[in-house]
């Protein structure tokens, strides 16, 4: 079965080179946002199986939009280290974290692997 994901980053250039690596490894990447609003109407929509959600989204706060996702698990990924955000990273939603130099078809699964294990 094919994952399908949802990107959101404020970064326009993460969002298309993350799209062309999960692609290519096999992950079907059914929408993109660069903010919660977006994000929200492509969750609503394509109904993913998983949103890779950045800690930063410029003015916003990803973790503030993990919060509000209810229907698909939420990966955090940032160009922050995950002792960096720990301690939001325990508060949150989010079934975990990924560096954004360590996404990975492979890390997704595994994380949602752990996730349908519990």
């Amino acid at each position: 079965m094919t994952i399908r994901c949802v990107i959101v980053d404020d970064s326009e250039r993460f969002r298309a080179g993350a799209k062309r690596l999960l692609t290519a490894q096999g992950i079907a990447v059914v929408g993109d946002a660069a903010d919660s609003r977006g994000a929200l109407q492509a969750i609503d929509a394509q109904r993913p199986d998983v949103v890779l959600v950045d800690v930063g989204l410029g003015a916003e706060s990803g973790f503030d939009l993990a919060a509000r996702i209810e229907e698909s698990p939420v990966i955090m990924v940032s160009a922050f280290s995950a002792e960096e955000v720990a301690d939001l990273l325990a508060d949150s939603r989010a079934i975990g974290f990924l560096p954004k130099e360590h996404l990975s078809a492979a890390a997704i699964k595994c994380l949602l692997t752990r996730l349908q294990g519990t």
